[in-house]
């Protein structure tokens, strides 16, 4: 039977603000302001008073309250940095939503791309065990510390997501590839111990190596990448109805498009410029928005790109 998604529910903030209205942006140098400027961003959505436990408990709920039934597996993507050491944001998630029976764990360490590994891993656990029916993932974005501008990857926004993976469900998860390249694990890290939460600041080691040389590196592995999905699938790229990807600065969509002879959605651009970069959750919007707008239809093949500076890298396509 094929594995393919039940049901896409997202979490947005009504409160949209003007990225240069950000209480940083006023301190940054010449190169970063013109980062943001550039961005293609033009507000982030903004959630007053919340944590990742507690909004990731929200979709979830939401999602239920529609009508999903009870997983069998409940999967968080990390999020930049968990609410409690030692403790388990998921294992709360699963309590505040009652889903006693299901078994809760966290994909972590990805990055974007965890969201992609999670509903991968989600179709393999349904094909492993015949038992279980369903997957339900979940993920909420929120600024690592009070700063939302991560130069120079992009600029950050509130919002997350539940999703399900389930028997028979649409669209069919027809093909994926995943890879990761650990040569890049401290590329970007927060010394979270030696301040206080507000105080925390990213630090990218080598904006140059960041823009030049993980760049190449991602141009080179999904080049090839898609093209081993489109393979396996037995599809050329004039069969793909849409492409999607993450969503962190406009310019990347141009430097995907060029390379990968595919265009991007605008739907990606859209929700980019009103609500910034949402970590993993991106892809899970631009998909349900896609397939909501009626641009595809039934049979109509989707190919979905994910990468992060983790660095890890993936691609999937869909059979809407």
């Amino acid at each position: 039977m094929n594995i393919g998604i039940g049901e896409i529910h997202t979490v947005l903030p009504d409160r949209l603000v003007p990225v240069g209205a950000l209480p940083e942006v006023e301190l940054l140098g010449h190169d970063e302001a013109k980062f943001v400027a550039d961005s293609g961003i033009r507000t982030v959505g903004v959630f007053d008073d919340t944590d990742n436990g507690g909004l990731a408990t929200r979709a979830c709920r939401e999602l239920l309250d529609r009508g999903a039934g009870a997983p069998d597996v409940l999967m968080m993507v990390g999020p930049r940095a968990p609410d409690v050491l030692l403790g388990s944001d998921v294992c709360r998630v699963q309590a505040e939503t009652g889903l006693a029976s299901a078994f809760a764990f966290t994909v972590d360490g990805l990055g974007c791309t965890g969201s992609s590994a999670a509903w991968a891993l989600a179709r393999d656990l349904l094909l492993a065990d015949p038992a279980r029916r369903s997957v339900l993932i979940t993920h909420a974005s929120l600024p690592t510390g009070a700063d939302r501008v991560r130069h120079p990857v992009t600029v950050i926004g509130d919002g997350a997501y539940a999703m399900t993976v389930v028997r028979g469900g649409r669209p069919v998860l027809k093909a994926h590839r995943m890879e990761t390249d650990g040569a890049f694990h401290d590329l970007f890290t927060v010394d979270y111990k030696q301040a206080p939460w507000y105080e925390w600041r990213e630090v990218c080691a080598s904006p140059d190596r960041y823009l030049f040389e993980l760049a190449m590196n991602s141009r080179l592995r999904l080049d090839r990448m898609v093209d081993e999905v489109l393979a396996e699938a037995g599809l050329d790229k004039g069969k793909v109805a849409a492409t999607l990807m993450q969503n962190v600065t406009a310019s990347a969509y141009s430097f995907y498009a060029t390379l990968l002879g595919l265009d991007i959605h605008p739907v990606c651009g859209g929700h980019l410029a009103d609500y910034g970069h949402l970590g993993a959750m991106d892809v899970a919007l631009n998909l349900q928005r896609l397939i909501d707008s009626g641009d595809v239809a039934g049979g109509d093949h989707v190919l979905v790109l994910n990468n992060s500076p983790v660095a890890a890298w993936a691609v999937t396509l869909w059979e809407i």
